[in-house]
């Protein structure tokens, strides 16, 4: 059978006040609309319709190639977007699942649940209700003596006994789609807003004698709407919540899951343990049996396995495994730490491979670099790889010992072996095994490297 869900993403968003259209909010580091897309994937089979209207443009552009876009204009209720599907839909699905776009905490399973409602429903709609006595402005469900759905009476109209009822309309819907295009016409102009509304349905095929199910939902917090900024945070803490339990499942330690603060999306191995007060964004993947935190930022990076990173700030970084930094290191786009690094406190790396076992002390910059294995950068070392017009690169062998407050002056090489006196500023290339010191840096002595076990 074939199922298409049809996402509802072209109401203003007014209460938001926001330049930005509400379904590009991000929610746990993705769009509220990116998440309301990877729900639906779970319940359909068919290439998904947004419907775009304020901001079709912004919106557009983010979907790209992952949804059929049609444009609702002018925008005349939710009822009328429906209707703007029905061009690229009609005689190509069974089942049209409709949603909303400012829903992200919506479940693929709660959605795949209301899609085998209606398959064993003889009648065209199934409908997702839950009970609450926080009404939120939902419509409510009225009933039928036998059990079935006679009608959605939205809070602004309904009367006192209605205002009782405690079930309420969550605002996703499964139809019979050769149904669905028919009722659509028949759907009356709301006298007060001029505005034509999908949950009149229910009302039409109750008339008809046909039958209206319903799912009920057991989770509220999947039912929460964003109007607001507040509901936006509401929905924030949610998913946060969600994303942690479901890591800590998967075996992660997490010392204060309230305070710790991961991007969906976010991979992470197992015996691995998050400190409070930090943030793992975008697309990072984290190995097994690290601690990180607390008080660290990482964003779009890879970490290996059993690194240590203390209150250091991480972004599009590589770390290979058994490398440990901090406190208050920080890695910068490029920045690539082989297995063994160590780098201490207030350093900063961008742009750079630090290979094996490279050990780069406090107070160090290094940029635009390759640092070869095995080889020390003393506290207070700068590359100096900028002169104004151009950044240029410093490479340095392994084995090589640079003294502390070292100002290496790109374009540099130094090769495997060498050594640095105590606040050198070297502006040539160093030989292999040599000692430079001074300022500028000049050769004193050849060395002779002992073995390493």
């Amino acid at each position: 059978m074939r199922v298409t869900a049809i996402l509802l993403a072209a109401g203003q968003g007014t209460r938001m006040r926001s330049s930005t259209p509400k379904v590009l909010h991000p929610i746990a580091g993705k769009p509220m609309i990116w998440h309301a897309l990877e729900a639906i994937k779970q319940s359909t089979n068919e290439r998904p319709v947004v419907v775009v209207g304020h901001g079709a443009e912004a919106v557009t552009k983010y979907l790209e190639d992952s949804a059929q876009i049609v444009l609702q204009e002018p925008l005349l209720g939710t009822g009328h977007a429906v209707m703007q599907a029905e061009s690229l839909l009609k005689d190509k699905t069974d089942l049209v699942v409709v949603c909303y776009s400012d829903m992200p905490l919506l479940r693929g399973e709660t959605l795949q649940a209301l899609v085998e409602t209606q398959k064993k429903n003889k009648g065209p709609i199934s409908l997702l209700t839950v009970h609450s006595d926080n009404p939120r402005g939902f419509g409510r469900i009225i009933r039928n003596a036998d059990g079935t759905v006679s009608s959605i009476v939205e809070e602004y109209v309904a009367t006192a006994e209605q205002l009782q009822v405690k079930e309420l309309n969550v605002g996703g819907y499964c139809f019979d789609a050769n149904w669905l295009w028919s009722a659509l016409r028949r759907i009356p102009k709301n006298h007060k807003k001029g505005e034509y509304y999908l949950t009149d349905t229910v009302e039409l095929a109750s008339k008809d004698g046909l039958s209206v199910q319903a799912t009920v939902m057991d989770d509220l917090e999947e039912t929460i709407g964003i109007n607001t900024r507040v509901h936006l945070s509401e929905c924030e803490a949610a998913m946060r919540r969600r994303i942690n339990h479901q890591h800590m499942l998967n075996g992660v330690t997490m010392i204060d899951p309230a305070s710790t603060y991961i991007d969906a999306g976010v991979t992470i191995g197992m015996d691995t343990v998050i400190m409070p007060n930090t943030f793992i964004q975008g697309k990072t993947e984290i190995g097994e049996g690290n601690v990180i935190g607390p008080n660290s930022i990482i964003r779009n990076s890879k970490i290996g396995n059993r690194c240590k990173v203390l209150a250091s700030d991480l972004e599009s970084a590589l770390l290979e495994d058994d490398v440990d930094m901090g406190p208050f290191a920080r890695l910068r786009k490029g920045a690539h730490l082989g297995s063994h690094v160590h780098m201490g406190n207030f350093g900063e790396v961008k742009d750079s491979h630090l290979k094996e076992g490279v050990k780069m002390g406090h107070f160090s910059y290094i940029g635009n670099a390759q640092i070869g294995a095995n080889t020390n950068i003393g506290a207070g070392t700068i590359t100096c790889n900028y002169d104004g017009e151009k950044k240029h690169a410093t490479e340095i062998g392994e084995d090589v010992f640079i003294g502390s407050d070292t100002m290496l002056v790109a374009p540099l090489k130094i090769g495997n072996g060498a050594r640095t006196g105590a606040g050198a500023i070297v502006t040539k290339n160093v030989a292999e095994d040599t000692l430079v010191v001074g300022m500028p840096a000049r050769a004193i002595k050849k060395l002779e490297r002992k073995a390493k076990k």
